[in-house]
């Protein structure tokens, strides 16, 4: 990668960063729960971004070569959390809470990586991003 590549995954990091500290706030603000919920959800939609973007790039859409590691590598790179949730997961001790996070963020997480990649794969196919 070039300087300039790092310097896109540094700014789209600093974006991610910021979408992440955002959103974990704000939900857990709004269910008061000793369940990570702002985590849970920020690893969830994060791997439906990286299904969904990861796979429209590389299989439809050709963009600037530093475009895939601004959104991939940077923005949400350090928008999802997943030593944040180790940590969560270890906080909550051994008890049925942390086990229902761990295989629920796991199986969740997977299940948005794929969904994504059917939608990036749907959408494509609606010829909206053309190859050259």
């Amino acid at each position: 990668m070039t300087w300039t590549a790092y310097a896109w995954v540094a700014f789209g990091g600093a974006l991610g960063a910021m979408a992440r500290a955002f959103v974990g706030t704000w939900v857990q603000g709004k269910v008061h729960s000793t369940f990570p919920w702002g985590t849970f959800l920020i690893n969830a939609t994060g791997s439906l971004l990286l299904g969904f973007i990861a796979t429209l790039l590389a299989e439809r859409v050709i963009s600037h070569p530093n475009i895939r590691p601004f959104i991939t590598i940077g923005f949400i790179g350090a928008y999802t959390t997943f030593s944040t949730f180790e940590y969560e997961s270890f906080q909550l001790g051994p008890s049925l809470v942390a086990l229902a996070n761990i295989l629920g963020s796991v199986i969740v997480g997977y299940g948005c990586v794929w969904i994504g990649a059917r939608l990036a794969l749907l959408v494509s196919s609606m010829h909206v991003f053309a190859r050259s």
